[in-house]
């Protein structure tokens, strides 16, 4: 897909030509300069004209009427210079796929140092390049009927540098790493539910693992019962589809120690059980499984970029339905690690079958844990559809997640875990725990219930459940899963062994 290149004059662009505009260019240098005079001080007028902009987030396209081998040069607004990050070059390269596709081009040759500042330089330009086009261009494989019309794509991007080739090659391999990895979260996401079942998204993990030789185990419900997986078995117990309870090692260091495990929710479709969700909240529920999907779709990023970091990944799947063997409110239940717990809510079955995921990636060696869930409705009543919330037992360990979910993009906003709450959730006559302690502030009492399974593991909980998905098209995607957190997760993996 990406070709890198040196020494790059206007005359060698065989095709459509990409340059990067920063506002209050108040003289021609380089690139700019050479488009100029080749095309007759056109591009001055047009810059003068409004009819190519320099703003932020926009997109011209020129063309060059054979005074250029290319026959088209798009310009992309980059704004002021000063403002310029990361995330902003993403986000215009974003723009600009979505506008190449819009014409069916196949292929573009980019100007790459037209993007690159003082504080944004050519491996992060490299990196925002690769995963921009990956997650701009992502498309579901829908079930509609086909025509027989060729698709026209790009297949072909040439990328110019004065830089070094092998660093950009570096960051477009990185960034094409964190693209794919958030593309399969989507497509395991936007999967309908009678095709992903908790056998399919196990059998998917098992793929996964031989392709980057990883150690992988699946429980099946004996295990489970065998090892007392009481709160995953309860929320399976009205469906006919066998639960499993997933698990990917990726072993980034000689000796298995200092191991994060990632959790993530895998609940592949939420009736609410007994308690059960009004007919418009039944649409949709397939994505309750995309926390399941983030971790899955780091863990393919960890196994193409290999860092040196021991990663343990922890899947508790099934469905949550109703049949007369469904668990009811009132039920009283023992998780694997002992505790008891009152089942107030049916549909508070995420926190269930995650204590329990929790528990086995203890057992599993895990020093370090973060678990990722669609989980509460709470969530985005708090803080809507574009901030991730986010509670913690240990200050270190969740200023790392920050850390990494600032970089790739993926703003998370703390919520507390008070005295109060923890006593909320230990309030029960007859359990140790409920699983529901009321509507009022609920997101967290679920991720409060959580950390009771953490105990005293460094523990950072992420619910998703506003952010999983978009209502819209935007810059970086369609509407339908975004695979929010995917990239956050590999992130802070890198960052924590780069330590």
């Amino acid at each position: 897909m990406f070709t890198v290149k040196n020494d790059f004059t206007i005359h060698e662009a065989r095709h459509t030509l990409v340059i990067g505009l920063f506002e209050k260019t108040t003289s021609f240098v380089g690139i700019l300069r050479e488009v100029n005079v080749a095309l007759g001080d056109l591009l001055s007028s047009l810059i003068k004209e409004g009819d190519v902009s320099a703003k932020k987030g926009t997109i011209s396209k020129v063309h060059t009427l054979g005074k250029l081998e290319a026959s088209r040069v798009y310009f992309v607004g980059l704004g002021k210079e000063e403002d310029f990050s990361f995330e902003s070059a993403r986000s215009s390269f974003g723009k600009l796929f979505k506008a190449v596709k819009g014409s069916k081009l196949e292929n573009i040759e980019i100007v790459l140092d037209s993007f690159v500042t003082e504080k944004v330089d050519i491996l992060d330009v490299s990196h925002a390049l690769a995963e921009a086009y990956s997650l701009a261009t992502y498309e579901f494989a829908d079930y509609k009927q086909k025509s027989n019309e060729p698709v026209r794509k790009l297949s072909a991007i040439i990328v110019y540098t004065s830089s070094d080739v092998e660093e950009v090659e570096a960051g477009l391999e990185v960034g094409s790493a964190y693209g794919a990895g958030t593309n399969s979260a989507r497509t395991l996401v936007n999967t309908p539910p009678n095709m992903l079942t908790a056998t399919d998204m196990a059998n998917y993990a098992v793929e996964l693992a031989g392709k980057y030789g990883m150690e992988y185990e699946i429980l099946e419900k004996e295990d489970m019962e065998k090892l007392g997986m009481g709160a995953l078995l309860i929320v399976n117990q009205g469906s006919v589809e066998p639960p499993k309870m997933i698990v990917l090692k990726y072993q980034g260091k000689d000796e298995w120690t200092d191991v994060i495990g990632l959790v993530g929710k895998g609940i592949t479709y939420d009736s609410g059980g007994y308690s059960i969700k009004p007919k418009d909240g039944l649409v949709g529920m397939k994505t309750d499984m995309g926390g399941a999907a983030a971790v899955l779709g780091a863990m393919e990023i960890l196994g193409q970029l290999k860092p040196a970091q021991n990663v343990v990944a922890v899947i508790p799947s099934t469905d949550n339905m109703i049949s007369g063997n469904a668990f009811k409110p009132d039920d009283v239940i023992t998780a694997m690690n002992g505790k008891t717990i009152e089942i107030l809510n049916t549909d508070a079955e995420g926190r269930l079958a995650l204590a329990d995921a929790v528990t086995y990636a203890k057992h599993h060696g895990a020093n370090y844990l973060v678990d990722v869930a669609t989980l509460t409705g709470g969530v985005i009543i708090a803080l809507g559809h574009d901030i991730t919330g986010a509670m913690t037992n240990n200050e270190e360990l969740f200023e790392k997640v920050l850390l990494a979910s600032n970089e790739v993009g993926e703003m998370i906003w703390r919520l507390p875990i008070t005295e109060k709450v923890k006593e909320r959730v230990r309030k029960s006559k007859v359990a140790d725990l409920n699983n529901s302690p009321g509507r009022d502030g609920h997101a967290i009492f679920a991720g409060a219930f959580i950390g009771e399974f953490a105990e005293g593991t460094p523990w950072v909980h992420l619910d998703i459940a506003g952010t999983a998905t978009s209502a819209t098209d935007y810059d970086l995607g369609p509407s339908g899963a975004t695979g929010v957190m995917t990239r956050t997760l590999a992130a802070f993996v890198e960052l924590f062994g780069e330590e």
